[in-house]
């Protein structure tokens, strides 16, 4: 029987796991709610609106510039969104999470649901949104090396997020019922299976990871 694999990951799924969800963040939804890119052109906006009532001959040049250099720095942010849509998968099985993410240098995260102590899932009014993960145990990832894909301001105990998911209600859904199925005691003690991750090259070839057992054993 042929193993299920998930979009963008080159290993198959160990024998007998099931995928039942995976998508990958909303370069739109990135752009609005994580990069925030309106409140950036609002405020280079505001900048050269101010200098232009101040001094209205004398600082147009330099209104100028600040709306130059707003367009370059929004251009960024949005080239940046796009990248990272496109370099980054979410999976959802029924043994745990995965995360495929890394503009520069790919990476998979998995999250055995052993280790999941809550998830929060957060949406926006355009039906977009985040699910955070609250992790029990130590092995926690660092920070930087989750962001974007992290849950804001909360440096000293990393939330991995999946972030900007086109329709977070139904992925929730669909981690709510395997959370629920997977039958996990949060009370009893924190299994010594950790949180696994993996660093590939540009040929998906592993040069990092925190896994003793084989890749071919699955993401």
């Amino acid at each position: 029987m042929a193993r299920e694999r998930i979009r963008g990951i080159d290993e198959p799924l160990p024998e007998g796991e099931r995928l039942l969800w995976q998508g990958r963040p909303d370069a739109r939804a990135l752009n609005r709610h994580v990069f925030r890119v309106r409140v950036w052109i609002a405020y280079f906006a505001a900048l050269a609106l101010l200098t232009i009532v101040v001094a209205p001959g004398a600082n147009l040049a330099r209104a100028v510039w600040l709306m130059v250099l707003g367009g370059l720095v929004v251009g960024g942010i949005a080239l940046y969104a796009r990248a990272t849509a496109r370099t980054s998968v979410y999976a959802i099985t029924d043994k745990r999470v995965v995360m495929g993410i890394g503009v520069a240098l790919p990476a998979v995260f998995n999250l055995p649901y052993s280790r999941v102590a809550d998830a929060a899932v957060r949406e926006n009014a355009d039906g977009s949104g985040d699910i955070a993960f609250e992790l029990r145990g130590s092995g926690r990832i660092g920070f930087v090396y989750l962001w974007p894909h992290v849950r804001p301001w909360r440096f000293r105990e990393p939330q991995p997020m999946l972030r900007a998911v086109a329709d977070v209600r139904h992925a929730g859904d669909v981690l709510r019922s395997a959370l629920l199925a997977a039958g996990v005691d949060r009370d009893a003690p924190v299994e010594r299976e950790r949180v696994r991750f993996s660093v590939m090259d540009d040929d998906g070839i592993e040069i990092l990871s925190n896994d003793p057992t084989p890749a071919s054993n699955g993401p």
